[in-house]
């Protein structure tokens, strides 16, 4: 009677044991970790941050002399004069100015993550400006429409370049973009944004 129960026993052991394998060979492999994406990339997902919206408008008259043609405007005057001889007319052009960043320019030169802190050197502002062609006047112009349209370009161009030129409109863009990127970078975690002109060498590991 012990030879059987010996032998019972031992069958189910080996029951057990085949049980355990065969429970390993099918058991459900559990899914793979999935990585969070580097704070850079989630960042750039953002594309482009808009800072800054402006109403711009400027006032040209053709017919006074030229101003100095190094001023910003004074190549706008000057076409009319030379376009049109005499030149007759005013223009009072209305525009939009967006001053924006980047955030696809930002890379490991220009982020870095130590723990809880993250340091931006944010990328230059860019300037774009757009025409309002339904609240521009034209009073008393004897330009045609090829040289209006002429016109119209360099006056979108002088305008991105005042814009561009201007310090207190810089410093109120750069100012928004900080506030928006750092509120951003606040959802991902971060305790502390620091903007800096250039990133500190990195720490050299022992």
């Amino acid at each position: 009677m012990s030879k059987y129960a010996a032998i019972a026993a031992l069958c189910l052991v080996c029951a057990l044991c085949g049980g355990l394998v065969a429970a390993q060979l099918f058991k459900p492999k559990p899914p793979p970790l999935v990585q969070e994406p580097p704070v850079i990339t989630r960042i750039q997902e953002a594309a482009r941050l808009e800072t800054l919206d402006v109403t711009l408008y400027k006032k040209i008259d053709f017919s006074p002399d030229p101003k100095p043609a190094d001023s910003i405007w004074g190549s706008v005057s000057n076409f009319a004069r030379y376009a049109v001889k005499p030149p007759r007319g005013k223009a009072i052009v209305f525009a939009e100015a967006h001053l924006s960043i980047d955030l696809r320019k930002l890379n490991d030169q220009s982020v870095r993550v130590t723990g809880k802190k993250v340091q931006v050197v944010l990328p230059k502002l860019e300037t774009k400006v757009e025409l309002r062609p339904a609240e521009t006047e034209i009073i008393g112009s004897n330009l045609d429409s090829k040289e209006t349209a002429e016109l119209f370009s360099l006056a979108q161009d002088a305008f991105v370049r005042e814009v561009s030129a201007d310090p207190a409109l810089k410093e109120k863009a750069t100012q928004a973009a900080r506030r928006s990127l750092q509120a951003l970078i606040g959802t991902l975690g971060f305790w502390q944004v620091e903007f800096v002109d250039a990133l500190p060498p990195a720490p050299v590991l022992q």
